[in-house]
């Protein structure tokens, strides 16, 4: 009796792993089986990693430099190394190393114009690091429209076997479609979702450095005007 049990539990258990096998398959072959439309998810898919990849450590190398960075600069300007400061600036790839560099340049002209040449110098840096930001936020919105319309083919699809079959209508002229219509839909919302955090989270990312490059030409423009006060 307890042999028949275990062997009955034994094979109730086998059943289960195969059943699990067989659902864990059936993920596997499912971008496969949802036609034409998944190979342009993909694509889409490939681009928003790339992009958000790439951006995020560009942001990431902005952002770094040296917490004394201004006091050196600061020092090294009172006491008329002006080259040396600008090599200080060389040794740092960031945005906010390149804004000062751009006004220890134009020192000796109005303040004015110092001001306004960092000042466009931060507009070109912004518009550098939001490169590629926008076919982010498209894809984001693009990706869930493409499954969409592949729901919609696959649905019109199916209705289409369902009108020609007449009477004879079987459950495996419908799979097909249907099945199309509802991988698409889960390959769109996927890459959809993907690209709108990853947009969401690079933009708010990129509004830190900025007001980082803010606050340091404020920091910099005043540090001009303390030998004038003196």
């Amino acid at each position: 009796m307890l042999f028949n049990l275990l062997q009955a539990d034994t094979a109730a258990l086998a059943e289960t792993v195969a059943t699990q096998q067989e659902v864990r398959l059936s993920l596997i072959d499912m971008a496969s089986k949802g036609g034409w439309l998944m190979i342009v998810l993909l694509i889409l898919s490939i681009m928003a990693i790339y992009i958000f990849g790439s951006k995020w450590w560009m942001i990431r190398k902005a952002g770094n430099i040296d917490k004394n960075f201004m006091n050196d600069i600061h020092d090294l300007i009172h006491d008329g190394k002006i080259k040396s400061a600008i090599d200080l600036c060389q040794r740092y790839d960031s945005p906010i190393a390149r804004l000062v560099e751009k006004g220890i340049e134009r020192i000796g002209r109005p303040l004015q114009d110092i001001q306004t040449a960092v000042e466009n110098m931060g507009n070109v840096e912004v518009a550098r690091l939001e490169k590629g930001l926008p076919m982010l936020a498209t894809i984001s919105g693009g990706a869930p429209m493409i499954g969409f319309l592949g729901t919609v083919t696959g649905m019109i699809e199916a209705f289409f076997r369902m009108s020609t079959a007449g009477n004879n209508i079987d459950i495996t002229l419908l799979s097909g479609g249907i099945y199309e219509a509802m991988v698409t839909t889960v390959g769109g919302l996927f890459v959809g979702i993907i690209a709108y955090f990853g947009y969401n989270f690079l933009t708010s990312q990129i509004s830190n450095l900025v007001f980082k490059m803010e606050n340091t030409t404020i920091e910099f423009i005043d540090m001009l005007h303390e030998p004038s006060d003196k």
